[in-house]
């Protein structure tokens, strides 16, 4: 019993219940109605996780795709801030569970008041002006270049080419 208690404390978020009943396979974590203003850390074995009726604005890109063994997700009931921030979330919910998603109300900005996230298109969820990490913008730049430098590489070995070909004819007819 004593191992059972700090293997579960090691893996449950200090601020939810977490139960286990198929052993330490899955877990159902219980982080609603705790204020929480971010998701907890939590255990890739999660199987079904409540986070309802907390604080939660917006859900940071990646935290939730580890949880693979998950079956059920309750995520509503938070103040969500419908700006291009919660487009993580959306998307993840549009694959994991879509009654999800439709259970999801945006509290800002105003114009999306109570409006549910599922029905929020591209331009209602704001415009980023960093779509794409600054790292993938340098990746682009610097692939455009490098197929810049291939394309004009070619060029000049074409034109060597076709040079070279003509100087051996005139090598050939001045013989």
């Amino acid at each position: 019993s004593l191992l059972f208690h700090v293997t579960q404390t090691e893996v449950c978020p200090p601020s939810c219940n977490c139960k286990s009943p198929g052993g330490m396979t899955d877990w159902h974590i219980d982080c609603s109605s705790r204020k929480l203003t971010e998701v907890p850390a939590l255990p890739v074995n999660t199987k079904r996780l409540y986070l309802q009726n907390n604080s939660l604005t917006s859900v940071p890109p990646g935290v939730l795709d580890s949880l693979r063994s998950l079956e059920e997700v309750k995520i509503f009931d938070n103040p969500w801030n419908c700006d291009c921030h919660i487009l993580y979330l959306k998307l993840w919910l549009e694959d994991f569970s879509a009654l999800s998603l439709e259970n999801i109300r945006c509290a800002t900005p105003a114009p999306v008041r109570m409006k549910p996230l599922s029905q929020l298109t591209g331009n209602e969820l704001g415009i980023c002006r960093r779509l794409l990490p600054i790292k993938c913008l340098e990746f682009f730049w610097r692939d455009l270049i490098l197929i810049a430098g291939v394309i004009i590489g070619l060029i000049l070995v074409a034109w060597a080419l076709k040079f070279s070909k003509k100087l051996v004819c005139q090598i050939n007819l001045s013989q």
